[in-house]
Parts: C-alpha cells; sequence; structure tokens
C-alpha cells in the first residue's frame, strides 16, 4: 500500500531540471512552458570540460546544476527551501516531511543508480521530482523520454542520492512556495535575457561562454587522439549533446523556442534578431553532434575538422546573438 502520493500533474519533459521544476510549479498552480522555465531560470551557457581524471572531454551547453532553480526562484520570487545532509537517513527525513506537508520534492542525484535507467553512466547533476513512495519503491517524475511518472527502489535512490563525484550534491532536497501574489513572468523576461547574455559575453575564464565555443572549436579536431576508444567516446559525446535530456542542439532548440514565445510579449528588434540566430545556432549545434559521431565511427579526422569549422561559426553567432540580446533593454 502506497504512504504517500500526492495529485501531481506528472508530465515529464525534454529536460530534467525544467521537468522537476515543472511539476513543483504547477504544484502551486503555475504553469509555464518549457522553454520559459530555461530561459527564466537563464538557464543557457556553454563549458568545455577537460581534466586528467576525465576519460573524455564533455561539453556542456547549461549553467551548473541548480543555478537555473536559484535562478528561476528569484526572477518569480518563490520560496525556495533547499535542505542538505551528509546523512541518508536524514535526507529521506527531510524529503518524506516535504511530502506530508503536501509538497512534491526536487532531488538531485546520481542517475546511475535509478532502477529506471538503462543507459548507466554516471551523471551527478541530474535532478527529479519525488511526489510519493511505500515501503520498497519512490514514486518519481523523470523527463519524457526517461518514461515521465516512474518509480525506483527506495535502496537506489538513496545511492543515487548519496553519491559523491563531479556535480553531485549532499543529498540535496529542496521545494518552492509561491507568494500569495506571484509577478507576472511576462515581465521578467528582459532581466532574465540580459543577465543570460551579459554572462555569456564576460566568462570569467576561458572554458566558458563565447570564449569556451572558440576552445571547442580549437580542440574538438584533435579529439581523436584525446581518445583511447574513439569508436565509443565521439559518438557518446554526441549523443549527449543531442539527447541526453538537452531538448536537442546542446540546449539551444529550448532557448530559440523561449526567445520565440518572448517575442509574443516584447516587440524589440534586438529580440528578433537573437531568436534568428539562435534558430540558426540550434541547427548548426546538432550537425556538430553528427560529424563528431561520424569521426567516432569512420576513424577519420575529416569529420572532426569540419566540426572545428562549424564550432567556428557558432562562436561568432551565439557571440552576435547575445550582443544583440544584452541590448533587449533599449
Amino acid at each position: 500500500m502506497t504512504a504517500t502520493a500526492l495529485d501531481v500533474d506528472a508530465r515529464g519533459m525534454r529536460h530534467c531540471e525544467t521537468t522537476a521544476l515543472g511539476v513543483l510549479l504547477r504544484h502551486q498552480g503555475i504553469d509555464l512552458s518549457e522553454p520559459m522555465l530555461f530561459g527564466l531560470g537563464r538557464g543557457l551557457s556553454f563549458v568545455y570540460w577537460d581534466a586528467k581524471n576525465l576519460d573524455f572531454p564533455f561539453l556542456g551547453g547549461r549553467v551548473r546544476p541548480f543555478e537555473l532553480t536559484r535562478n528561476l526562484a528569484s526572477a518569480l520570487g518563490l520560496e525556495l527551501d533547499v535542505r542538505e545532509t551528509a546523512s541518508p537517513r536524514k535526507a529521506w527525513q527531510n524529503a518524506a516531511a516535504a511530502l506530508a506537508a503536501g509538497l512534491p520534492v526536487g532531488l538531485q542525484l546520481d542517475s546511475f543508480h535509478l532502477d529506471y535507467f538503462t543507459s548507466k553512466v554516471h551523471f551527478g547533476g541530474h535532478v527529479v521530482a519525488l511526489y510519493g513512495y511505500d515501503e520498497r519503491r519512490a514514486l518519481l517524475v523523470d523527463t519524457d523520454q526517461q518514461g515521465g511518472a516512474v518509480s525506483t527502489s527506495r535502496e537506489s535512490l538513496a545511492l543515487a542520492r548519496s553519491a559523491r563525484g563531479p556535480m553531485t550534491a549532499r543529498n540535496r532536497s529542496f521545494t518552492i512556495t509561491a507568494p500569495r501574489e506571484l509577478p507576472d513572468p511576462r515581465t521578467r523576461i528582459t532581466a532574465a535575457v540580459t543577465a543570460c547574455a551579459e554572462a555569456f559575453l564576460d566568462p570569467p575564464i576561458a572554458n566558458l561562454g563565447h570564449r569556451g565555443i572558440d576552445k571547442a572549436a580549437r580542440l574538438v579536431p584533435g579529439w581523436l587522439d584525446r581518445s583511447g576508444r574513439p569508436e565509443h567516446d565521439l559518438p557518446q559525446a554526441a549523443r549527449l549533446m543531442e539527447r541526453a535530456g538537452t531538448g536537442g542542439a546542446l540546449f539551444r532548440n529550448l532557448y530559440r523556442d523561449f526567445l520565440a514565445e518572448c517575442l509574443a510579449d516584447v516587440d524589440s528588434p534586438h529580440l528578433r534578431t537573437g531568436h534568428r540566430l539562435y534558430a540558426e545556432a540550434a541547427a548548426l549545434w546538432t550537425r556538430t553532434a553528427e560529424l563528431i559521431a561520424r569521426a567516432g565511427e569512420s576513424g577519420g579526422a575529416g569529420p572532426l575538422a569540419e566540426a572545428g569549422s562549424v564550432l567556428r561559426d557558432l562562436a561568432r553567432i551565439e557571440r552576435e546573438a547575445m550582443q544583440s540580446l544584452g541590448r533587449l533593454r533599449e
């Protein structure tokens, strides 16, 4: 018998953090599209991440895990209650107490340990919504690709939450409560777009933003030499860019759609330019993923050289897009 199960709209979306946020916000009576959640949360970014302890470089297209949630809560004046602990027992108590209070709970964890994940890759920045449990299993909402409303054993959930490694958190759980007077999300568009643009154009290190894409353009052509298993590593990198909860095109599809939705409320030539350029960028990111996959499958350097050329174009296109979007207040 289920000990606790909230009546939630268990709708899976394309990205994990926006999926969880959607569940928590709809339970508060706030129903925003996934692109709007992503955009108001200033989710778009870029990182080229490589280190000696990594088997292969990682291309990321969004801000750090949970930063999107914090940004969205700040933009909409939401009360964000975050709990972290080193104790698995306390971690479960935190989540169960929120459910008992009638609130679904966001959980950050390592998806490797979840029963329903068929692709066993460690990723400590995964986010799900917990809405119920019984003595043996936990009821979760994950992305549409992972099944939407799913379940996993409580033992596997505890392992996933307490996992250590890149991007993991200390059994992080969070709930959201909306204020009585919620600001109109449309009035927050300009601030979110310009803040995202400023961060992208002025990154603190060369691995991030448009500088990171330029760096990728220089380094991706040498990926065959960087990998010990290019036939595995390169196609997997391409899959992560296109199908690992990014919404396709390394999150650029989501941001393109966010900008398109904004155009219904904000009449600005700068916004129209940004949308046009991100539509172009989205197609080129998908092309880049295709070239990287082809290089791994063929073992030839030609597709990687072409990918480097496309990435140089992308650095320019996204820089111009963000320069235009950064002028949205004008």
